[in-house]
């Protein structure tokens, strides 16, 4: 096995799980994927966002181990310095971080409304008040950084942490049918094209089990 490893849960549902792989990918370093089957506990409490200690994804390389998505991705960018998972500009850098902050510690009613099932489509649904407020926030925080940097993604012309943050919302955005602005809207596609993203929502769509709970048009 190799030395690098990451721990998941399901890719049709774990957002974070999705995070955590797609800043592995992007930091460039070979790894193997270790699954943990969503029948288990404390995997169904975290898809079911039960669990007060998210543990997945885990990323284990050589002798550290860490846990945290965040974390995960800071340590990335420790080890693997020449994949630009942080902007090189100190006032950017600092930029990115406090929109990965925001990403990782809010929006709970948009997680609870509209969790990520890359396999379902819901037509006509309703979003209430407290998630379309969630949304406007996530499609505010995109169109100042795309203004501000650029695009075609957050922070300019190359992927950062914050993409592999706010792609799982993507995937819900799709799954939903939420509409926004063009703007939005293009960078979702731009999101979408991205290889490794290709790839997850073609794991995902092959997972045999489902989550009932998950399954359920609210």
């Amino acid at each position: 096995m190799s030395t690098t490893t990451l721990t998941l849960s399901s890719k049709n549902y774990s957002s974070w799980s999705m995070r955590g792989w797609l800043m592995l990918k992007m930091s460039g370093l070979p790894f193997e994927e270790v699954m943990v089957e969503t029948d288990s506990e404390h995997a169904r409490a975290e898809l079911l966002l039960l669990s007060p200690s998210i543990l997945v994804p885990c990323l284990n390389h050589g002798k550290v181990k860490v846990w945290d998505t965040l974390a995960i991705g800071e340590y990335l960018n420790e080890v693997a310095p020449k994949a630009g998972l942080l902007p090189p500009n100190p006032v950017h850098r600092a930029h990115c971080r406090a929109v990965c902050g925001e990403m990782h510690s809010g929006f709970s009613a948009m997680r609870a409304s509209l969790p990520m099932n890359i396999k379902a489509q819901f037509k006509g649904f309703k979003v209430w008040a407290k998630a379309r407020s969630d949304l406007d926030r996530v499609f505010e925080i995109w169109t100042s950084c795309l203004k501000t940097y650029k695009g075609p993604y957050l922070f300019g012309k190359k992927a950062s942490l914050a993409d592999a943050m706010f792609a799982p919302v993507v995937m819900r955005l799709r799954t939903y049918g939420i509409a926004m602005d063009p703007v939005c809207e293009a960078y979702c596609q731009q999101i979408l094209k991205m290889p490794a993203v290709q790839e997850w929502i073609l794991a995902a769509r092959a997972e045999p089990e489902d989550i009932v709970e998950l399954e359920v048009e609210f």
